[in-house]
C-alpha cells in the first residue's frame, strides 16, 4: 500500500478524507460552471463568434447532448479502469474543451470543444458520487457525496454571477481561460490527495443496464427523479416570465440570487442528516418544492411572497442531488458505478424535457400555467417517495478496494 493510499485510509478510520473531497467538489463546481457559464455571455459570446444569440444557445445544449450520449456507453467501456485515472482524463477533456473555447473563433469548432466538455462531463457525473463513496465509511457515505456535490449549488449562486460579470468586465474568453486553469490545477490535487482506487475486473460479473434499471428500487428511484429534475428546469428556465406575472418583474437575478444562497443552507442540511434520514429528506425535499409551487400559483402577488417561495425552493433543491443520488447508490449496492451513469443520462433527458416541455406550456397555455404543470410532476412523487422503501433502503455500500 502506498503512503498516500495508507494516509487515505487512516483519515476515513476518524471520519473523512476532507482534502480529498474537496477535491471533487471543485471538480464538480467546475463542471457545473462549465455547462451553464454560456447562459450568462450569450450576448457577449454570439457577437463576438459572428452568430445569432439562439445559435449561441446551441453551446449549451451541445454540451447537454455530449453528456447525454457519453454516460452509459463510456461507462460500461471503463468500469474495469482505475479510477483517478479516469478522473485525471476527465479532467483533461475539461482543460482542452474551455481553452479551446477560450481561444479559437470559429464557431463550430467551439461546438465541438463544447460537445467534448460534455462527453467529459457524462463520464465524470458517473464516476463522482460511486468516488465518494469509496473514500467514506459506510455509515457516512451519504456525508461524502453531500461535500463532493456542494460545488453544484456553490457554481449556481456564486460561481455563475461572478463568472459572469467577469465574463462582462474582461471579456468572455478570460472567464474560460480561468476554468482551464482550474482544472489544470485540479489535477494537481488530485495527483496528490485524492486516492486511487481499482475498477472492476475483467471476467467477473457485471450486471447489463436493464438488470440494474430492474433491481428492487431502482426505477422507484429513477421515476422520482426523472419528475422532479423536469419541474426543477422547467421552474428555473422559464422563471423570468414567471415573475412577470407574479408581480415581480424585471427581479429575475435577485430571486435566483435567493434561490442560489438558500441552497447552500439546503445542502448543508443534508450533509449533516442523510445518513439518518434519506427518506424523511427526501419526503420533505419535494414536500417544500410543493409548498414553494403553491405559492407562485396561489399567493404570489407580493415581492415578498415571491422571495419567500425562492428561499424555500432553494432549501428543497440545495440537497436534491445528494438525497436522490444517495437512494439510489444504496439500492444499487455493488452496481453503483452503472446506477451513477444511468442518473446522470436520466437527468440530462429531464433538463432537456424541462425546457421543451416548459416551452410547450408557456406558448400554449402562459406562464400562470407553470406552476400546475409542477404540481402534476410532483404531487406523485411524492407519492412514490411515501410509499416505495427504497428511499429508506441500506444496502451495502461499492466495495472499497485501496490502492497498491
Amino acid at each position: 500500500m502506498t503512503i498516500q493510499a495508507a494516509t487515505a485510509a487512516e483519515d476515513t478510520r476518524s471520519g473523512l478524507p476532507l482534502l480529498a473531497l474537496l477535491a471533487l467538489a471543485t471538480t464538480s463546481f467546475l463542471v457545473t460552471l462549465t455547462e451553464a457559464l454560456p447562459a450568462g455571455l450569450l450576448p457577449q459570446m454570439g457577437a463576438d463568434l459572428g452568430v445569432s444569440d439562439s445559435w449561441a444557445g446551441q453551446l449549451i445544449s451541445v454540451y447537454a447532448i455530449g453528456s447525454l450520449l457519453a454516460a452509459i456507453p463510456l461507462t460500461t467501456a471503463t468500469r474495469s479502469w482505475r479510477r483517478r485515472r479516469l478522473l485525471i482524463m476527465t479532467l483533461v477533456g475539461f482543460a482542452v474543451a474551455n481553452s479551446v473555447t477560450a481561444v479559437f473563433g470559429n464557431f463550430g469548432i467551439i461546438l465541438v470543444a463544447r460537445f467534448l466538455g460534455g462527453v467529459s462531463a457524462g463520464l465524470l457525473w458517473a464516476l463522482m458520487t460511486p468516488y465518494a463513496v469509496r473514500m467514506a465509511p459506510a455509515q457516512l457515505s451519504g456525508r461524502a457525496m453531500a461535500i463532493a456535490l456542494a460545488g453544484i449549488p456553490v457554481a449556481m449562486s456564486i460561481g455563475i454571477p461572478a463568472g459572469t460579470f467577469i465574463g462582462i468586465a474582461f471579456g468572455w474568453r478570460t472567464v474560460f481561460g480561468l476554468m482551464t486553469l482550474i482544472a489544470l490545477l485540479l489535477i494537481g490535487w488530485v495527483l496528490v490527495k485524492v486516492p486511487d482506487f481499482a475498477g472492476e475486473q475483467k471476467g467477473g460479473q457485471q450486471l447489463s443496464l436493464w438488470k440494474v434499471i430492474l433491481m428492487p428500487g431502482i426505477l422507484p428511484v429513477l421515476v422520482t427523479i426523472l419528475a422532479y429534475i423536469l419541474a426543477q428546469n422547467m421552474l428555473y428556465t422559464y422563471i423570468a416570465p414567471l415573475l412577470d406575472t407574479v408581480g415581480a418583474s424585471g427581479q429575475t437575478d435577485r430571486v435566483l440570487l435567493t434561490f442560489g444562497i438558500v441552497s447552500l443552507a439546503g445542502i448543508a442540511i443534508v450533509g449533516a442528516t442523510v445518513d439518518r434520514a434519506l427518506r424523511l429528506l427526501i419526503v420533505a425535499d419535494i414536500g417544500l418544492f410543493i409548498v414553494a409551487t403553491l405559492l407562485l400559483a396561489f399567493g404570489a402577488v407580493s415581492p415578498l411572497v415571491v422571495y419567500g417561495a425562492a428561499a424555500i425552493w432553494g432549501l428543497a433543491f440545495g440537497g436534491a442531488s445528494t438525497i436522490f443520488q444517495t437512494a439510489l447508490i444504496r439500492a444499487a449496492g455493488p452496481a453503483a458505478d452503472t446506477a451513477a451513469a444511468i442518473i446522470v443520462t436520466v437527468w440530462n433527458i429531464a433538463i432537456a424535457g424541462g425546457a421543451f416541455g416548459g416551452g410547450l406550456i408557456l406558448q400554449n397555455f402562459g406562464a400562470s400555467a407553470l406552476p400546475w404543470s409542477l404540481l402534476v410532476l410532483l404531487i406523485p412523487a411524492l407519492g412514490i417517495a411515501l410509499l416505495n422503501r427504497a428511499f429508506s433502503s441500506h444496502k451495502t455500500t461499492p466495495t472499497v478496494v485501496r490502492a497498491h
